[in-house]
């Protein structure tokens, strides 16, 4: 099938010799009719269908800012949320008092809740008793740094294993 690619007239000529002339132009006046009544009934159909999709996407527009403006308006049933704030506020304090700590103060108090101690015990106890629970935390501590150092190496000699290996291939 050849497909012509130009764009045709829009009132058809006719081709019919049987048709005197007069009869040619009134036909051709009419297909030209028929053809802007279609065009004009698509283009009043995809308004309808334009307008009604508007009327909608409206509706639920004013349907979600109905529900926001009562979720707004309506006081909350529960005390939960101010527990929660409470909480929050608790939490948030918490870890500003945390992050202002020192690294050497956050390993020490750790270290003393696994002993299961609060610094105000520390400072009730007599002098040999603290010395002592001072010894017991620089001693882990240094245990603490051993290992990490520990790890650290073998971190990086099992970087040059594969290295050596490959190498020697």
């Amino acid at each position: 099938m050849l497909v012509n690619a130009q764009k045709a007239p829009t009132v058809q000529p006719t081709q019919r010799s049987d048709m005197d002339p007069t009869t040619a132009a009134a036909s051709a006046l009419y297909s030209g009719l028929m053809q802007n009544v279609q065009n004009t009934a698509s283009n009043q159909a995809s308004t309808t269908t334009q307008q009604s999709s508007n009327t909608v996407n409206d509706n639920v527009d004013a349907a979600f800012a109905k529900t926001r403006v009562l979720l707004q308006a309506t006081a909350p049933a529960t005390n939960t949320p101010n527990a929660s704030t409470a909480t929050d506020s608790t939490a948030l304090t918490d870890f500003k008092d945390y992050m202002s700590k020192t690294p050497e103060r956050r390993m020490r108090d750790s270290i003393l809740k696994e002993m299961g101690i609060t610094e105000d015990d520390v400072k009730n106890m007599s002098p040999e008793k603290q010395l002592a629970i001072g010894k017991e935390i620089a001693q882990r501590v240094e245990d603490k740094m051993k290992l990490a150092q520990a790890d650290k190496e073998n971190s990086a000699t099992g970087k040059q294993v594969p290295e050596t290996f490959l190498a020697a291939l």
